[in-house]
């Protein structure tokens, strides 16, 4: 019996051209064993449509630009939308601790700002998965 490996989709919703913190954190969820699908630059549309196509477990957002709440919102509302809005959201990135809750509120799973230790980031995403990652036959 074989474990199902999470798939994780990850991207930065808009156009900004901050990308060091998603190509390393894609890394240490791929070092980890989970099956990383590299977004890149992608609309909140794109971002739906291709977890629909990868049937990810786990979308990953990292933003670095102001608008992250409006970026949220409209990933969030494109995911359900595709028939994914159970999927689990990460976000990383400068987020302001006063938006924590209304971004949970919206949907997003957990909320990791730069300087949390990759292994904090893996472990959550474990957690959450962990019966995603069940045996399969």
């Amino acid at each position: 019996m074989a474990e199902k490996k999470v798939r994780v989709l990850m991207a930065k919703p808009g156009l900004e051209g901050h990308w060091v913190g998603l190509v390393v954190v894609s890394k240490a969820l791929r070092d980890a064993g989970f099956e990383v699908i590299y977004g890149g630059n992608m609309t909140p549309a794109m971002i739906a449509k291709t977890a629909v196509q990868e049937d990810v477990d786990v979308v990953g957002l990292s933003i670095l630009t102001a608008n992250y709440m409006q970026l949220v919102s409209e990933t969030l509302k494109e995911l359900r939308n595709h028939g994914k809005g159970d999927v689990l959201v990460l976000l990383g990135g400068t987020i302001f601790e006063d938006d924590f809750p209304a971004l949970k509120e919206m949907g997003v799973a957990g909320i990791f700002i730069p300087g949390t230790p990759l292994e904090d980031i893996v472990e959550f995403v474990r957690k959450q998965t962990s019966q995603v990652a069940q045996e399969v036959s």
